[in-house]
């Protein structure tokens, strides 16, 4: 497994603030994982071409600390499409105090099914009906 260069697109870039960190002085975890809820949503809400919801957090793991002051950087994967719900694979990267060395720091699947304006459940559509598509 080559842990040198990140797998999937790079979905958004952000930094870490002084107001996000825990008792240790770290970034706290429950916000590395909004920002990959973000930039899951995002990509499950183009593949889904409508709104989606998050339905579960697979195997999140988190590998080193975020400190203040780095740039977390999500690259996003579609993994799997089923019929109503997608697989996303995410991985997060720091850029340690904003241009330094490019660390990996956490990793995750994020599920998520597509809903209607009722927040029902309905069918992804085929990628053959979307803009672009075959």
């Amino acid at each position: 497994m080559d842990e040198s260069s990140p797998k999937g697109e790079l979905t958004l870039r952000t930094l870490a603030m002084p107001a996000d960190v825990n008792v240790n002085g770290d970034i706290f975890g429950g916000w590395v994982l909004a920002q990959m809820d973000i930039a899951s949503g995002i990509v499950a809400g183009q593949r889904a071409q409508g709104r989606v919801a998050t339905v579960a957090v697979d195997a999140m793991k988190f590998i080193r600390p975020v400190k203040v002051g780095d740039v977390l950087c999500i690259y996003a994967r579609l993994m799997r499409v089923g019929r109503t719900s997608m697989a996303i694979g995410l991985e997060a990267w720091a850029l340690r105090d904003r241009v330094g060395k490019r660390e990996k720091v956490t990793e995750a699947v994020f599920t998520y099914v597509a809903i209607d304006e009722a927040g029902n459940k309905r069918e992804v559509p085929p990628e053959s009906e979307l803009p672009g598509g075959a």
